[in-house]
């Protein structure tokens, strides 16, 4: 065993191959899984309607930007594949492509600041929800273009397999956010005592923050004489155009996966504030092992874009198997955890009385634990899968079955329960756990098959 895991780790393909690009992406988008978590702990201290009314209006604003996110996120296998098949000239102009992209989504973030008030209204949470939901939102949304951009000039490091840089702007994000989150939030150090208000302002000033130095970073003299920055700012309609057909694709999906997730814990909000509540700081719980796997994901995309481009879909196939043995091992420890020590996940959201005016919330989040438990595992291996097709830019296949999963069996058996039937919380997360295991039987057969393969999104 130990002289099969020595030549799997050293050879092409292999475990060192994917954890060298993956291992700093899964840093990074752990750094905002700790961020996310601590968040939700600070307000979850603040007040159970802060806690409660969080998720929905946070996953609202991401939902209303997922269309330019995913797409200027898509930059990441365009530069994959143009670096690995040697065309580094096109880099310079598909960076340049995708900083522009990102500024169009102005367009949405105006009509969606404007309605907002509207949108809470039709949820139809409690008014003192509603109120911090409509607060939250709407200052979420000043910083919501500097997001997409923030994900646009990532991708172009992380297709380079520069991860590093991506790690150390995340890690900076997250420290600025948290500091700003406990000054803004409490009104510590001479600021006023914000709540909600405060996580929403510090959010702000850590994106934009992290904008910056990402840009800063990307005209460093040696990435700028490199790929001629400087000279290939003009639009090329060609490439612009390439990366929306192909990217597009990718941002329809994110759009549906968050609007399906964001509709289920509107349901779950019907329910009443303590499951709401639960339902959030479960899934912050969770966040802890989903997004050091979303990490893992842009690092399989990277490697499979970089074979692609170097025409060894062999290498691609043996690198996505490698990183399905690494998301097995990862999140088995982390199921176990969740299973043996749940309150001890638990704890941090309890401190200050946090869910005091909540009685059975803690046991309700133990039960939700096991849930996730069961369904993290093939939301782990879906990921794997999901990286290596998007790597090879099979993105309408992937859109295509996101709208089926999502629709016909999330959102669709959720609003017949919540309408026609007594359902409760277990109930509507039993639906999403069956819904988690069909992405993974799906994506799992697409890879299987191998189309992807013979798959490029440059010419």
């Amino acid at each position: 065993m130990i002289n099969v895991f020595k030549t799997r780790w050293s050879e092409e393909g292999g475990y060192r191959e994917v954890l060298v690009i993956a291992v700093p992406l899964i840093l990074s988008t752990g750094a905002w899984s700790v961020l996310l978590f601590v968040d939700r702990m600070f307000l979850s201290w603040y007040s159970s309607d802060a806690i409660a009314a969080s998720m929905p209006a946070g996953m609202a604003s991401f939902a209303m930007m997922c269309l330019f996110i995913g797409t200027a996120a898509y930059v990441n296998t365009f530069v994959a594949q143009y670096f690995g098949a040697g065309e580094e000239s096109k880099i310079g102009v598909l960076i340049w492509q995708g900083i522009y992209f990102s500024g169009l989504s102005i367009v949405i973030v105006i009509p969606a600041y404007l309605l907002a008030e509207e949108f809470f209204v039709f949820i139809d949470h409690s008014v003192s929800l509603q109120l911090l939901e409509v607060e939250y939102f709407k200052l979420l949304m000043y910083s919501a273009v500097f997001i997409v951009l923030n994900n646009t000039l990532s991708s172009f490091f992380s297709g380079l397999g520069k991860t590093m840089t991506v790690m150390w702007v995340s890690v900076l994000i997250t420290v600025i956010n948290i500091l700003l989150d406990y000054l803004f939030i409490f009104g510590k150090s001479g600021f006023s005592e914000m709540g909600i208000r405060g996580a929403a302002i510090a959010t702000n000033i850590a994106v934009i923050t992290g904008s910056i130095v990402l840009l800063m970073l990307m005209f460093q003299r040696k990435y700028r004489h490199r790929f001629q920055l400087l000279s290939a700012w003009k639009f090329n309609k060609k490439i612009f155009n390439r990366l929306v057909y192909f990217g597009f694709p990718n941002g329809l999906r994110l759009f549906i996966d968050v609007s399906a997730f964001t509709a289920f814990l509107m349901f779950v909000g019907t329910l009443g504030t303590r499951e709401l509540a639960a339902s959030n700081i479960a899934f912050n719980i969770n966040a802890l092992s989903f997004l050091p796997m979303v990490g893992l994901m842009i690092g399989v995309a990277v490697v499979v874009g970089q074979r692609l481009g170097e025409n060894k879909p062999h290498l691609a196939e043996k690198a996505t198997w490698s990183a399905v043995h690494i998301a097995l091992t990862f999140f088995g420890v982390l199921a176990v955890l969740y299973l043996s020590i749940p309150n001890a996940f638990i704890y941090p959201f309890t401190l200050n009385n946090g869910l005091g005016d909540m009685e059975g919330s803690v046991e309700m989040i133990v039960i939700l634990l096991k849930f996730i438990a069961f369904f993290g595992m093939f939301d782990a291996l879906f990921l794997v899968f999901l990286g290596a097709l998007e790597g090879a830019g099979d993105t309408r296949f992937i859109m295509k079955m996101s709208f089926i999963i999502s629709v016909l069996l999330l959102v669709l058996p959720c609003y017949l329960y919540i309408e026609y039937y007594q359902a409760n919380i277990y109930v509507l997360w039993s639906v999403i756990t069956l819904n988690v295991i069909m992405y993974c039987l799906v994506f799992f057969a697409r890879f299987y098959r191998g189309p992807w393969k013979t798959m490029r999104v440059i010419n």
